[in-house]
């Protein structure tokens, strides 16, 4: 039987599997913390006008919840509002909302498409994890930075946009985006953190500044990219290969020496041709493919033989 049940501001209805709707007495500002946490049978809400505030967790786990219509008044969701609404396909972020908070769409799996006002700034940690059937969003011009985890497994994601404010990418940012196959980073971003693009493996096109500080496995795993350099001229793969891109050169280098179109890889971001230097330091010529190739660790062509 179907359960219905008013909110005033200050009951949770927390773990009520069998409530299937709610209406909302007037007055009513916030919706608390977790108050309508796993209520798994709520279908659609509709929030009035005069609430400014979603609590923590507040639609957490309502794994029915399809539909929701939020007011402009609202301006602030706190961690983990909608964490888990596993069937919510689309939802509309009001105006006057100027952080997404940590977790807060976490694992909503049916959504498709979200709306973020352009007066967001901050992206928080995990804000859109697993949300796996969105493939495509766009980012306000204010936001600087994107947090830890922001987008990690987007499985969906095909494209999105980067605005030019953004100056830190955190770690895991877009990690296991597998259906990314661009991405153009403004100049102004000055880092990009740990792992925040692994596991790319669509990823084939990617735009960034030489300057940019990259910490390790960031792209660890994009196994389109890696191929696509290395059928690249030698420009092109040292523009893409410089700071701690330690694993993709050396894969590229071995896929070069491979196909026998370099006789080596230069470390990033130099461009003059090096030599190296004998005991008596006297300059040696450059390595050639034949020699590269057998100073190549046995270990190393296990990971090779995937790109042939």
């Amino acid at each position: 039987m179907p359960k219905s049940a008013v909110y005033s501001g200050k009951e949770s209805f927390k773990d009520d599997r069998e409530l299937t709707e709610v209406t909302f007495a007037k007055g009513v500002t916030e919706i608390g913390d977790w108050a309508f946490y796993e209520c798994s049978s709520l279908a659609a809400i509709t929030i009035p006008d005069g609430v400014t505030i979603i609590g923590g967790s507040a639609f957490r786990e309502c794994s029915s919840l399809a539909a929701i219509t939020i007011p402009d008044g609202v301006t602030t969701i706190r961690d983990g509002a909608f964490w888990g609404c596993s069937s919510l396909a689309a939802i509309t972020i009001p105006d006057g909302v100027t952080t997404i908070r940590n977790f807060a769409f976490r694992g909503c799996s049916s959504l498709t498409a979200i709306t973020i006002p352009d007066g967001v700034t901050t992206i928080c940690e995990f804000a859109f994890y697993r949300c796996s059937s969105l493939t495509a969003i766009a980012i306000p011009d204010g936001v600087t930075e994107i947090h830890e985890g922001a987008f990690y497994e987007c499985s969906s994601l095909t494209a999105i946009t980067i605005p030019d404010g953004v100056t830190t990418i955190g770690d895991h940012a877009f990690e296991d985006c597998s259906s990314l196959t661009a991405i153009n980073i403004p100049d102004g971003v000055t880092s990009i953190g740990f792992a925040a693009f692994r596991d790319c493996s669509a990823l084939t096109k990617l735009s960034l500044s030489p300057t940019v500080f990259i910490e390790e496995d960031c792209f660890s795993n994009c196994t389109a990219l890696i191929a696509a350099a290395a059928d690249q001229n030698m420009s092109t793969v040292e523009d893409l290969l410089h700071s701690r891109w330690h694993r993709i050169r050396e894969r590229v280098n071995a896929l070069l020496c491979l196909k026998g179109t370099w006789d080596h890889v230069e470390d990033p971001p130099r461009r003059s041709a090096r030599k190296r230097k004998r005991t008596d330091g006297v300059e040696a010529p450059p390595l050639r493919a034949s020699e590269t190739r057998d100073k190549i660790p046995k270990v190393l062509w296990r990971e090779i033989l995937e790109f042939l």
